[in-house]
């Protein structure tokens, strides 16, 4: 009786674990793993990944991941460089803006802060947060976090901005 229900909660476990497939998040497709774990060894390394990264060949040129090469980073600057910027930290991923307001007599003003989950140019790279700030005549403020729709609008901005820096990028290598 028990090797039963044992049994059939192993096949339970494993029937829920095949039915969780990996989807890009970007474009919704499938993404298949491969199953020969020396293949996937091979395809990290090639890609320059592992614990100390590509250690089996010399590097001619000394690159860095510096801020300025970081296409992500880069993009949401450029596409918020109109709000006041409060702390830019690279090497926490973290980018907060300051309150801001269309005019200067506005009672409302919105503040974005932005978490660099991955240096990947992928929707899931990116964690903002955005508040609005209320103020009434008597300078009693309010702040709530606006809806995850503007959110949703600033990253895809910033997703646009990176895809075509990369794009302008590839351009210029291939000269």
């Amino acid at each position: 009786m028990k090797i039963r229900a044992i049994l059939n909660i192993s096949m339970l476990c494993f029937v829920f674990l095949l039915s969780c497939a990996k989807k890009d998040p970007v474009t919704g497709e499938v993404i298949n793993s491969e199953p020969n774990m020396k293949k996937r060894q091979e395809e990290v390394v090639a890609k320059g990944g592992g614990i100390f990264g590509d250690i089996n060949t010399t590097k001619k040129n000394n690159t860095f991941e510096f801020a300025t090469s970081n296409v992500l980073w880069r993009a949401t600057l450029k596409s918020l460089e109109f709000l006041p910027l409060i702390n830019a930290d690279y090497s926490g991923g973290v980018i907060i803006y300051d309150w801001y307001a269309e005019n200067l007599n506005s009672k409302e003003q919105i503040k974005i802060s932005i978490r660099f989950l991955s240096n990947d140019l992928r929707s899931d790279s990116l964690q903002i947060t955005s508040h609005k700030r209320v103020c009434d005549e008597n300078n009693k403020c309010f702040v709530s976090k606006l809806n995850d729709n503007f959110s949703n609008e600033i990253k895809d901005t910033i997703l646009v901005a990176a895809r075509n820096l990369k794009i302008e990028e590839a351009k210029k290598e291939k000269k």
